[in-house]
């Protein structure tokens, strides 16, 4: 019986883990010059600059736009799809983007800082999860 307590409450833990890995920080993104661009708020809302409602990224990774439209979603893996379920790119577990033809496009180091194909300095999303920044910086999936 503790064997079998002790099991239930790890596969617990586990669900938990799982079902709060998507969930991040609230925080602000910020473009290259360090202007105020947007935040993800605690619930993966996405707010533009003027703090208005632009989308929000569900915990099952399940994409929105401003009319709770669906227009995507972000898999577990990484993998990112668009409305009709085509790839259309990748976030790997090192913060490499790439595009649907497996191309370089970016890169969201592991503080937040948001890097185009050239390793030029494009923003920051520090505390933002990785997969919800590559949506916002490289995909656009929100305009």
């Amino acid at each position: 019986m503790k064997k079998a307590r002790k099991i239930l409450a790890i596969i617990l833990a586990e669900a938990a883990l799982i079902c709060t890995s998507s969930v991040t920080l609230a925080q602000d993104l910020r473009s290259s010059t360090n202007s105020y661009i947007g935040k993800v708020e605690n619930d993966g809302t996405i707010r533009n600059g003027s703090n208005s409602y632009v989308g929000k990224i569900e915990r099952d990774g399940t994409i929105r736009n401003r009319n709770n439209s669906y227009i995507g979603k972000i898999e577990r893996d990484g993998t990112i799809r668009n409305s009709n379920n085509s790839y259309i790119g990748k976030v790997y577990d090192d913060g490499t983007v790439r595009n649907s033809n497996n191309s370089y496009i970016g890169k969201i180091e592991s503080d937040g800082t948001v890097r185009n194909g050239n390793n030029s300095y494009i923003g920051k999303a520090q505390g933002v999860d990785r997969r919800y920044a590559a949506v916002i910086f490289f995909y656009d999936l929100f305009k």
